[in-house]
């Protein structure tokens, strides 16, 4: 698709107030003082800013108007400068908010990241490809523009001999060729890449984060996952307990997916699964039998090259839980990230993801391996195939073995996610809600 070949599309200003407003300060509106200057400035290309919950929304008011962190609100620490959006006529909010802010909108990907110039001309790139009226392929996979929105800046960095910092929200594709291709330009060009879920920094219960070469043995992840987003937000959760355990991470050897009553016959065969699940039922005290009354159950096998074991299960009323086997110890590991973060209101989900973008942006450094956000991006691929062979639907997905996901680091991060008190319910600083 040619890159001036949008879905949507009347400029909301037009090319000379485009210019006139993006000058090389950085902010569209007022004057700059000498200390802003150094401030990054970012260029967001999101699909769809048309409501209060959608992810663009949730992510890049706060990068303008800054975010609650550790129990405290952060003010911003970089420019939003630039705005590109897919679906730009069903996307009002994020129209008005533009307005407001006196940020402009650019009819392309190229044009938002060099400013309508000729060479890239911002600190750092957004992309936030998610929701919007976009088509859902027979495996359930959301077709959304992630990767065509990336290889646009891809082109602009090519162009300009040289590169900034990237974060792409959730998943890098629904295609692992896609992803594969957009981590490897990352490495190829030299410049930090992150994305994944919101919910691995959430605020946890308890709040502990797993030391580095912890003995993990397996690993039991309960969550909503019902569809591929939902699932991704349970793989990214359990990525980010995994990698740390001892000899840090060796990649993924195969994926399955076994959906239905078959659930619970594979869970009957697999007692290290069945174990892990129980011990999350015990520790929210729930009946017995709790997950199997679910309406669509579903487990999702993942195996790692050092045969180190995992599942996901779709369940509820745990929120997203961690569930690990740790060679030495009696009990189960178990941590929990409940609830949302804060109440519907600006500081809505997605705060401690803004902090981290905000630290990328300003130190140059990926706040957590990239090749996570690749393998979780992998694990969801072949999962959303598993059930499906030649146009052909079974509920005993079949296994997929997937030599290529041979990624090994060992992460040095320590914990990130949020704590301290919760944000409160306050109205929106922009001053309007829709």
């Amino acid at each position: 698709m040619a890159e001036n070949h949008r879905m949507g599309s009347n400029p909301l200003f037009t090319r000379r107030e485009m210019l006139g407003m993006s000058g090389l300060a950085g902010i569209a509106a007022g004057t700059v003082s000498n200390a802003a200057e150094t401030r990054p400035r970012i260029a967001c290309l999101v699909s769809f800013w048309g409501a209060p919950g959608s992810h663009a929304d949730w992510i890049i008011t706060k990068l303008m108007d800054g975010y609650w962190w550790q129990g405290a609100h952060t003010p911003s620490r970089v420019d939003v400068v630039s705005v590109y959006i897919n679906q730009f006529e069903t996307s009002g909010l994020g129209q008005k908010i533009c307005k407001s802010k006196g940020i402009p909108i650019f009819k392309t990907v190229g044009e938002a990241v060099t400013l309508g110039g000729q060479e890239l001309a911002v600190d750092g790139v957004v992309i936030v490809g998610e929701h919007g009226n976009y088509p859902t392929n027979l495996k359930g996979q959301w077709q959304l523009p992630r990767w065509w929105i990336y290889q646009q800046v891809i082109r602009v960095f090519e162009q300009s001999k040289r590169s900034v910092p990237v974060f792409n929200d959730k998943h890098l594709s629904y295609s692992w060729d896609e992803a594969k291709w957009m981590f490897d330009k990352s490495r190829e060009l030299n410049f930090p890449l992150t994305g994944g879920s919101s919910i691995p920094i959430y605020f946890r219960k308890p709040e502990i984060e797993l030391d580095i070469d912890t003995p993990i043995k397996a690993s039991v992840v309960v969550g909503g996952a019902a569809d591929e987003g939902a699932f991704f937000h349970c793989v990214d959760v359990l990525q980010a307990f995994v990698e740390r355990r001892k000899g840090g991470e060796t990649g993924v050897k195969a994926v399955q997916c076994i959906k239905g009553p078959e659930t619970w016959k594979w869970t009957e065969r697999n007692p290290w699964a069945g174990k892990l699940l129980e011990s999350v039922r015990k520790s929210f005290d729930l009946k017995p039998g709790y997950f199997q009354e679910i309406a669509q159950p579903n487990v999702s096998i993942v195996e790692y090259r050092d045969g180190t074991k995992a599942a996901v299960y779709s369940g509820r009323g745990v929120g997203w839980t961690y569930a690990g086997e740790i060679q030495g110890r009696k009990d189960p590991t178990i941590v929990s990230m409940l609830d949302w973060p804060g109440p519907y209101s600006q500081y809505h989900a997605s705060n401690a993801q803004p902090h981290w973008i905000t630290e990328m942006m300003l130190t140059k450094k990926e706040p957590f391996n990239a090749e996570r956000l690749l393998l979780s991006t992998g694990i969801v691929s072949y999962r959303m195939d598993s059930n499906w062979e030649n146009g052909r639907y079974s509920a005993i997905g079949r296994r997929i073995e997937t030599p290529f996901m041979n990624m090994t680091y060992r992460p040095a991060r320590g914990p990130q996610f949020s704590t301290g008190e919760r944000p409160p319910n306050i109205p929106y600083i922009r001053g309007f809600e829709k």
